[in-house]
């Protein structure tokens, strides 16, 4: 591995730790990214699924106590096993259609043009959607039943489409159910943690044969850069969007997006 490989790999986890928790689609950046600074990592798209874990982890850091306190009380503890209850059916739907799905979103949606036409769209959807969401009738992440909790992970699924924003489909998708953005935000992130978590172990399963030494330092490096970004982007944002909403994110979408387009299209 080579200096600039490094940088790069450093680069792409900023990139991914300051993208992953807010509606701007981390894996549409990173893709835009490798496309523009031609970097070349390990095989099979793990680099850009690794570093996504690397901020996951950040929020197992820093919801420590929630995650893994109800996980101690499980037994016992009915908001615990509400909990864990909303972050498995949440979480089913994209797993389900992950793994029907896999082969054809790697290899035909994870696309430059595809990522920009889905930046643009997205962005257009959340200037709609905040202009139509209902009043709020869920206040708190412990007011989310399993139902609704199954409705959100649905909404999960449309962000297969790369340029789409997992984080994005689910708060957004929260708030049109009626639950209120602040909890919609923190709902994400716990819902993160099990569908990446899947995300990553699957392409690693997959493409373990073909790595080697000098991959794992690359995602390494990736994976710790995201780590850090993401912690700090997780503080602020949730109460950046309970003051502001979503409009800025909505506008940079469209710009990047359009920018993107003008681009692709002068190759």
């Amino acid at each position: 591995m080579d200096i600039s490989t490094a940088f790069q790999a450093a680069l792409l986890g900023l990139l991914e730790g300051l993208t992953e928790f807010i509606p701007v689609s981390s894996t549409g950046h990173l893709l835009l990214a490798i496309d523009l600074i031609g970097f070349r990592g390990p095989p099979g798209k793990v680099f850009e699924i690794a570093i996504q874990l690397g901020a996951i982890l950040a929020v197992c850091w820093l919801y420590r106590e929630r995650l893994f306190g109800s996980l101690l009380r499980i037994g016992h503890a009915p908001d615990a096993q509400r909990f864990y209850g909303n972050l498995f059916f949440g979480v089913l739907p994209a797993l389900a259609v992950g793994v029907v799905a896999h082969r054809f979103i790697k290899e035909v949606l994870f696309s430059p043009w595809v990522v920009s036409v889905a930046l643009v769209v997205g962005g257009i959807a959340i200037l709609a959607i905040e202009r139509v969401k209902p009043r709020p009738t869920v206040a708190t992440v412990d007011d989310i039943r399993f139902r609704l909790a199954l409705k959100i992970g649905l909404c999960q699924v449309v962000a297969m489409i790369p340029g789409v924003s997992r984080s994005g489909a689910t708060i957004l998708g929260a708030v049109l159910l009626g639950v209120d953005r602040r909890a919609a935000t923190e709902f994400s992130f716990h819902l993160a943690v099990p569908t990446m978590a899947a995300a990553t172990a699957y392409d690693l399963m997959k493409n373990w044969s073909s790595l080697d030494l000098s991959a794992g330092a690359v995602i390494a490096i990736g994976f710790l850069a995201a780590f850090a970004a993401a912690l700090v982007v997780v503080r602020a944002v949730v109460g950046f969007v309970a003051r502001h909403g979503f409009m800025p994110f909505a506008w940079y979408r469209i710009a990047v997006g359009l920018a993107m387009i003008l681009l692709l299209s002068l190759r």
